[in-house]
């Protein structure tokens, strides 16, 4: 949704020197961009509390983590993410200011107040949690490996030698692919709230130019996901192999987790 209704739009803008689109489209793009990009932040960070609820639990987790769970999660988050950018586009004067403008420009929604704000629940909060559950769930996946290295150990291959090599390529690609999923996160996430950041710094057309730019990168992170999870995750190629060829509704796709 962030490629096909913001970036569009704004990679359009960022080459042509006005807004083409008219007044409509401005308030649209505006509110689309603070939602998309919020709900899919919010949406990583809650992929890293599912992994480390089943990792941490399992047995707990397969009672308590259903459809209609999960549902109702996704449902709340983005529910609290049209209610707080509604918040932010209103307080911050957006709405007064886009009826007093011409067609051909287009406000970027900006407050310094709500900048730091925004700054804490799109950045700080998702982060945070990203940072410490994902460590949680190396050192997890690291106490696993050790378990298996120390059931190796007790046996001895047909070569006399011992299997050590499979729980640490295990734990290299655990490291690798969290290290990845966080690095990616906050190169593109950081330059665009350091941008915010120095709005006491910055004024006029300069500061909305950088902001611009910096909205951009965020709007990438959005792109960079699925190619990560496509990457390092069979299941994932999979699934979009079944979806790609309209093979979704067959009986093999039933079986898929389990090849």
């Amino acid at each position: 949704m962030v490629g096909l209704f913001v970036m569009p739009l704004g990679f359009i803008w960022l080459v042509e020197a006005c807004w083409l689109f008219g007044t409509y489209i401005c308030a649209f793009y505006n509110f689309f961009a603070f939602q998309l990009t919020t709900a899919s932040v919010h949406n990583v960070a809650l992929i890293a509390v599912d992994r480390y609820l089943a990792l941490n639990n399992p047995f707990l987790y397969t009672k308590q983590i259903t459809v209609n769970s999960a549902v109702i999660v996704v449902l709340f988050t983005w529910a609290v993410s049209v209610g707080y950018n509604v918040s932010l586009l209103y307080c911050s004067g957006f709405f007064t200011t886009l009826l007093t403008l011409c067609p051909s420009e287009c406000p970027i929604a900006f407050s310094k107040i709500w900048s730091w704000v925004d700054f804490v629940v799109v950045f700080a909060l998702p982060c945070s949690i990203m940072i410490i559950l994902y460590l949680k769930i190396f050192a997890i996946a690291r106490k696993h490996a050790n378990a298996i290295r120390a059931a190796n150990d007790n046996q001895i291959n047909v070569n006399g030698s011992k299997n050590e090599n499979m729980p640490k390529r295990s734990e290299r690609k655990a490291a690798k692919v969290l290290g990845i999923l966080v690095f990616v996160f906050l190169l593109c996430v950081v330059p665009y709230f350091t941008a915010s950041g120095m709005a006491t710094f910055i004024y006029g057309q300069v500061f909305e130019i950088a902001l611009k730019y910096m909205s951009l990168i965020l709007y990438l992170n959005s792109m960079f996901n699925p190619i990560i999870y496509a990457l390092f995750y069979p299941w994932f190629q999979n699934s979009m192999k079944f979806t790609l060829r309209c093979r979704i509704c067959t009986p093999e796709s039933s079986f898929m987790q389990l090849k």
